[in-house]
């Protein structure tokens, strides 16, 4: 329901109540604080835009507590993601099928305003939330202890405090435009029109999603989400935006596929320019920028609504602790360190794979199609590798020379496990937060009264697992995920962090103290991260 703002300070107010913006309300929220969302347009915006999301986002959604009723309203990906030229050949077949190493399917389609209807009611139902749309915000003023943001529109002038600022605001973000950083662009740009349908009969689409790499009209063909299509057509030199971007056009250009009013129902028509950039620092004061505020990319990877929602995870996790004192302020510089970092490897991914698509010379079309035919449309020989899920810089376990050690930053999995007689993934059981993983008990007793206090007053949990013949305290490695890899690698312990990246790892009781100490003290007092990253370079030769 949306409510009044009050003129108390509020913790967190969030300007943009998109999916990033909701999903922010929700996490800060459920954390216990008073979180206000503002939302410079009176209803929602009933029409699609992002359509997919990965493994690692419905794990975050699982984390927010919507994952039944976002599974409800999404497509899970069946079978492959196909590109093929224009005489119908495979070019690369990826393998979207299955259950990704979170717990949840591969690759997922969905209409925004079915998961943002969700998302939404979840946060404002939520007493600690409260959601003002029609609300724009058109000043700020500092104070000692708060901004004051200063509003307009339908629900009239007014004004807002709160302890911490988030811009969730779009790419034309108004809070950007009051912090002092810069802005990274690759220029990159391509123009694409997007068309959402809604096919008017049930029907398989096999394959689910591919692209037609033809360099006469390179074209996506995805799902929109249930009951929904989406196709997307690049536009070529000699049209105009305008020309593209008609109805008519839309209709001409769906012909070939089959589509006529008689069968389908356009639901939208519109004209992106796909770009790729980025916010040199993310944070400034107490001032913080999340989604396409801080970043844009190319849709080729699917990663431009998920990148958002890893900001989303990243710096709820960090703002809860500062908030609560837990934590110093400082740690919220890590957030742009980590965040910036890990934002580059998807938009050079997305770049790469555009690279591939966007062809429009049919000669270079030909030596491409030569190519990836003969790498036989594996995607490890003839696309660029994927870059790890690797954070920059920030709240990680550190080398005895202060460095970070190699091995930390990953995206963990999750698997089932047993306590008690349940049995479900591993967030379900543990609530989410940092997680203590354990092989047995043993590992806990080099800990102190001090090392335990320290857990319970971050929220952590302690996860001791067993192969067979768990302890009532104890967890069952149920799927057989976490201890052969753990002991494979020499491991007794390991810390994951609310946003499921290694903190670190640890080989003996003595290490795990020593790990849990570096936590406490990146926590209480955080090191400057180093700079943020220069432009990625190319990660393959594509030609």
């Amino acid at each position: 329901m949306t409510r009044t703002p009050s003129p108390a300070v509020q913790d967190v107010a969030i300007v943009g109540f998109g999916p990033v913006g909701q999903l922010l309300a929700l996490l800060l929220g459920r954390a216990g604080h008073d979180v206000i969302a503002l939302e410079r347009w009176p209803k929602p915006y009933n029409l699609p835009r992002a359509v997919h999301f990965d493994d690692e986002i419905g794990r975050i959604f699982q984390a927010a507590g919507v994952s039944e009723k976002v599974a409800a309203v999404t497509d899970p990906v069946p079978d492959h993601y196909e590109w093929r030229n224009r005489e119908g050949e495979s070019l690369v077949r990826i393998d979207w099928s299955g259950t990704g190493p979170c717990g949840w399917p591969t690759a997922s389609f969905f209409s925004q305003p079915q998961l943002e209807a969700v998302l939404s009611r979840a946060a404002e139902d939520l007493p600690t939330v409260t959601v003002a749309r029609g609300c724009e915000v058109v000043d700020l003023e500092h104070t000692a202890d708060h901004v004051r943001l200063i509003t307009d529109g339908p629900c009239g002038p007014g004004e807002v405090r709160a302890r911490y600022i988030i811009g969730a605001d779009g790419a034309n973000s108004f809070v950007r435009s009051r912090m002092a950083t810069t802005v990274t662009d690759l220029g990159f740009f391509y123009d694409w029109l997007i068309v959402d349908t809604q096919p008017h009969e049930q029907a398989t689409w096999a394959p689910m999603n591919w692209q037609l790499c033809d360099p006469s009209r390179p074209t996506t063909i995805v799902s929109g989400g249930p009951g929904r299509r989406r196709w997307e057509f690049m536009r070529l030199p000699h049209e105009s935006v305008e020309e593209l971007n008609t109805l008519d056009t839309a209709w001409k250009l769906l012909e070939p596929w089959g589509r006529t009013p008689d069968n389908t129902t356009i639901e939208r028509h519109t004209v992106y320019t796909f770009q790729a950039r980025w916010v040199d620092r993310w944070r400034e004061g107490r001032l913080l920028l999340a989604g396409d505020a801080a970043h844009q990319m190319p849709p080729f990877a699917g990663q431009g609504m998920c990148s958002g929602m890893r900001d989303a995870m990243n710096l709820a996790w960090k703002l809860a602790l500062v908030l609560d004192g837990t934590a110093d302020p400082a740690l919220l510089d890590t957030y742009t360190s980590e965040r910036s970092d890990h934002v580059q490897h998807a938009i050079g991914m997305s770049m790469a794979l555009g690279q591939v698509i966007c062809v429009l010379d049919p000669d270079e079309a030909v030596t491409r199609d030569a190519r990836m035919i003969a790498g036989e449309a594996d995607p490890r020989r003839v696309l660029p590798a994927p870059p790890p899920p690797v954070l920059g810089d920030g709240v990680l376990r550190r080398t005895a020379d202060g460095h970070r050690a190699a091995d930390v930053g990953h995206l963990t999995p999750q698997y089932k496990v047993t306590h008690q007689g349940q049995t479900a993934l591993l967030d379900s059981l543990t609530g989410g937060g940092f997680t203590l993983l354990t092989d047995g008990h043993q590992p806990l007793d080099a800990l102190d009264d001090a090392d335990h206090r320290f857990l319970t007053s971050i929220g952590a949990t302690v996860v001791a697992l067993y192969p067979e013949h768990a302890p009532a305290d104890g967890y069952l490695d149920s799927d057989g995920g976490y201890l052969p890899h753990m002991r494979e690698h020499g491991h007794t312990a390991a810390i994951v962090r609310p946003d499921f990246y290694l903190f670190g790892a640890a080989s003996t009781g003595p290490e795990l103290r020593e790990l849990l100490g570096q936590l406490r003290e990146q926590l209480r007092h955080p090191a400057s991260p180093g700079t943020v990253s220069p432009a990625p370079e190319p990660l393959l030769a594509l030609d």
